[in-house]
């Protein structure tokens, strides 16, 4: 079977732009949110990390980024395909995008957080295989996204494994 190339695309008129503003927001207040309630503390400075582990800083402006690009993919599937696979792949890895700092730095819990990163990562390419036969634009953005996770599933079982 053929994946359809972007036989749609969202237009950016009132109603898409409503939706599109409501995506971002959402999305990256959500992480933003998680992040300050989940920010790394004591526990967090005291375990051993691989060499490869990035200062503090860089976390912040990266996640922005990223959730922003996660928004207008969801954004551009749900005007075309609101009920599609896709969608739900979408919902899926946000749920366990937002699942895993609570996790990892709230219940201090580094497995489990692997655990959760791993299928985490396999929601991003299930949504980037499924979002390419809608909207293919919405695929690439993910892209960005599932090598920064792939790195941080490296980062986070190097710290699981390290302590």
């Amino acid at each position: 079977m053929r994946p359809t190339t972007n036989a749609k695309s969202p237009a950016l008129n009132g109603s898409s732009a409503f939706w599109l503003l409501g995506f971002v927001i959402l999305v990256v207040a959500i992480g933003i949110a998680i992040g300050f309630a989940t920010a790394p503390g004591a526990w967090y400075e005291t375990l051993a990390k691989p060499i490869f582990n990035p200062p503090p800083w860089v976390f912040g402006p990266v996640w922005t980024v990223i959730y922003i690009l996660i928004a207008v993919a969801g954004w551009r599937i749900w005007m075309i395909a609101p009920k599609s696979g896709a969608m739900g792949a979408w919902a899926l890895q946000m749920a366990l995008n937002w699942l895993w700092s609570p996790i990892f730095f709230g219940a201090e819990m580094p497995w489990l957080a692997f655990a959760i990163i791993v299928v985490l990562l396999g929601a991003i390419a299930l949504f980037i295989v499924l979002a390419r036969r809608i909207d293919k634009v919405a695929a690439w953005l993910f892209a960005p996204y599932a090598l920064w996770v792939a790195f941080a599933t490296l980062l986070n079982g190097s710290i699981a494994v390290m302590n």
